[in-house]
């Protein structure tokens, strides 16, 4: 990915639109985007017709591993957090498990001098790794270092397939809440999921709702 990554370096990236959200320099490559369009870096703008853009064709070995996830796939680009660049706090909307929408980070090229927080407890995303994060939480990042951080940022729905990963003993839950509402907060969210997975109406998320609710009683 890497090596892709770098050829793609030479192609026209773009300033990401929320200008008031950052200063100094972060910009996104589109490889998959409404109509196929290269220009653009919208991760949702109420269309439903993605398309891959020739750039994903330039990169094989991404579009590998984008393919290995098997749900339907929304807006993927590449965002390149340039050295120095800061990231104010902000949340993004609706784009969580629960309401069946879920943005993947995939760090391509990064270091430890860049700074990922998630309601004020630092995350360490590591090269290759496969993150998913409820970003409808407040979160800031800065890249204190010199080198460009660059993430593949995957947008998809969720379908069975998703489900069962979610539900997977190997996923490894990075994130707690530390506060003395978590008790309240983790049934809330449960009966959120479960809610979810009713609406799903399939024999996988019926079965994964079923044994959800054996665990409330």
């Amino acid at each position: 990915m890497q090596h892709e990554v770098n050829h793609l370096l030479l192609q026209d990236w773009k300033l990401h639109y929320n200008t008031k959200d950052y200063e100094g320099n972060w910009e996104a490559l589109p490889l998959r985007s409404v109509n196929g369009d290269t220009k653009n870096i919208l991760a949702l703008d109420g269309s439903n017709h993605f398309e891959d853009t020739f750039l994903m064709g330039m990169a094989p070995y991404i579009k590998q591993v984008v393919d290995s996830l098997l749900c339907p796939k929304m807006s993927i680009r590449l965002l390149n957090l340039k050295a120095g660049a800061v990231v104010h706090t902000h949340s993004d909307q609706d784009l969580y498990f629960e309401e069946g929408e879920v943005r993947l980070h995939i760090p391509i090229i990064t270091n430890s001098l860049v700074e990922f927080y998630l309601e004020e407890e630092r995350i360490f995303m590591e090269e290759g790794e496969c993150w998913y994060m409820n970003l409808a939480l407040k979160h800031r990042l800065h890249n204190k270092s010199t080198a460009d951080r660059i993430h593949l940022i995957i947008d998809c729905k969720v379908n069975d397939w998703m489900i069962e990963q979610f539900s997977s003993s190997a996923i490894t839950i990075k994130k707690e809440i530390p506060n003395t509402l978590k008790k309240e907060q983790d049934l809330h969210t449960k009966k959120q999921v479960i809610a979810h997975l009713r609406l799903q109406n399939t024999a996988t998320s019926n079965k994964i709702a079923n044994e959800m609710e054996a665990t409330l009683k």
